[in-house]
């Protein structure tokens, strides 16, 4: 079915591009061919116009022009002329008695002619002896004259449109029809790929990510697509999975509430903590989530301006001296001049106090240290150090992946969300920084990133 799917998708594809395609082509065969016509026949028309002018110059002056006809050149062989007054009748013909032909008002070059001065005929039998003509006629002061070039192998030649250069214009179309063939075909299969990939999403199965698209720039669009499809159903399910605890948990407390069972005070109280801890829980999960998604799809929409971090590090410090001895670390700050970084104020806040979470949560240290290592280029250099337990080294590249924990069943005690990691990347990513994690030689983690000063604004 899938075969039959893609044939038929590539069939249309290509059947369509390829009526498109001939239709132009055909629409600029015919149009060369008759425009090329109309130039070459334009020529003639324009050498015989000369030699009607030659000839009403003659008949102008009084010569006698049966004389002239007769003794000079012209410009085609059996070249018939005629001269006609202006009542349409004829008064003199090279080929047949002016007295047998009948009046050449309705002549179509003849009657173009008395009205703007000259006409021609590419293609027009004669009435008087049925013969082919190519007829040019030039009004004078006192007559028409009319040259007539009779339609001979010679003459067909030279009217005929320039059959090598439109054999060339076919065999290109045919080799474009071919590539276009080709190309419809990875585009269909691409396609068929990626609607196999969607079916696959939606039924909920399993995505083989090892596979991969052609290696050229659609392939590359293509597992971009994937990727993101992956991501994006990865994320679903981790959410998924991190909203059923807090969510059983409360179904579980309200149900004994509910119940009808006598309990006490003390533990009614406590199943409602539990309800409130977890609601706030399953708040912070999708205030991050939703922080991660607005970053990630709505990047233009963020607002950005001056910020400086500096004062908000010092107000980060007095929270922390605000807290309970079993719950402070002490910060350090090692800044020496102010840093104003361009960006969004509430995602700045977010590296920082996510950062300062982290530390209070999973390090078991005593000591935050914030350094300013650098100003150059454009950019601010900062660490974030913490004097704890660190995190085995083969752990390390998978810190800010989302809900990615060290230790899950701590974690999740804690109330962590397994997201500000996560988020502190994507803020860093944001604001056009990097950032990188390792373990301190002295213990703990360091964590170093980059943001951009005032002077890298973005457009």
């Amino acid at each position: 079915m899938a075969s039959r799917i893609k044939l038929s998708y590539h069939n249309r594809l290509f059947l369509l591009l390829l009526a498109f395609s001939w239709t132009m082509i055909a629409c600029f065969v015919v149009f060369q061919y008759y425009r090329e016509k109309q130039c070459k026949s334009e020529v003639l028309n324009a050498e015989l116009q000369i030699y009607n002018q030659h000839l009403l110059k003659v008949v102008d002056e009084g010569t006698d022009f049966v004389h002239y006809i007769e003794t000079h050149e012209q410009p085609w062989e059996d070249l018939r002329i005629t001269l006609i007054d202006f009542s349409g009748k004829v008064i003199y013909d090279n080929t047949l008695s002016p007295d047998s032909l009948d009046n050449h008002l309705g002549r179509p070059e003849i009657a173009h002619a008395i009205k703007h001065g000259s006409g021609q005929n590419i293609s027009r039998h004669s009435a008087s002896n049925g013969c082919l003509y190519f007829y040019s006629a030039t009004k004078g002061e006192r007559c028409i004259v009319r040259s007539a070039i009779p339609y001979s192998t010679t003459l067909h030649v030279l009217l005929e449109a320039d059959w090598a250069f439109l054999w060339a214009i076919f065999l290109l179309s045919l080799l474009m029809s071919v590539l276009a063939y080709f190309a419809t075909r990875r585009i269909g299969k691409t396609i068929e790929r990626l609607n196999q990939f969607a079916a696959k999403a939606e039924r909920g199965e399993a995505f083989d990510e090892t596979e991969s698209f052609p290696h050229d720039e659609l392939g590359a669009i293509s597992d971009h697509i994937v990727k993101l499809y992956a991501h994006k159903r990865q994320l679903t399910n981790n959410i998924n999975h991190e909203l059923k605890t807090p969510v059983a948990s409360i179904q579980a407390c309200l149900e004994t509430l509910l119940s009808g069972i006598e309990l006490s005070e003390e533990k009614r109280q406590e199943l409602l903590g539990h309800c409130y801890a977890n609601t706030e829980r399953l708040r912070r999960l999708l205030s991050d989530v939703s922080l991660i998604t607005r970053m990630e799809d709505g990047s233009q929409l963020i607002d950005c301006e001056e910020v400086a971090v500096d004062e908000m590090l010092n107000m980060i410090a007095e929270e922390l001296e605000a807290l309970p001895d079993d719950q402070r670390m002490k910060l350090h700050l090692d800044i020496k001049e102010p840093i104003v970084v361009y960006g969004n104020p509430s995602l700045l806040n977010s590296i920082f106090s996510n950062l300062t979470e982290n530390a209070l949560t999973h390090s078991g240290g005593q000591n935050i240290y914030i350094s300013l290592l650098s100003h150059e280029r454009g950019f601010y250099r900062i660490s974030f150090e913490d004097d704890g337990c660190g995190v085995d080294e083969e752990k390390l590249p998978r810190l800010f992946e989302r809900f990615y924990r060290v230790d899950k069943g701590r974690s999740r005690q804690r109330g962590g969300t397994g997201l500000g990691l996560s988020i502190v990347k994507h803020a860093v990513l944001f604001h056009n920084g990097a950032i990188s994690v390792s373990n301190r030689s002295t213990g703990g983690l360091k964590f170093e990133f980059t943001l951009p000063d005032v002077s890298a604004r973005k457009e």
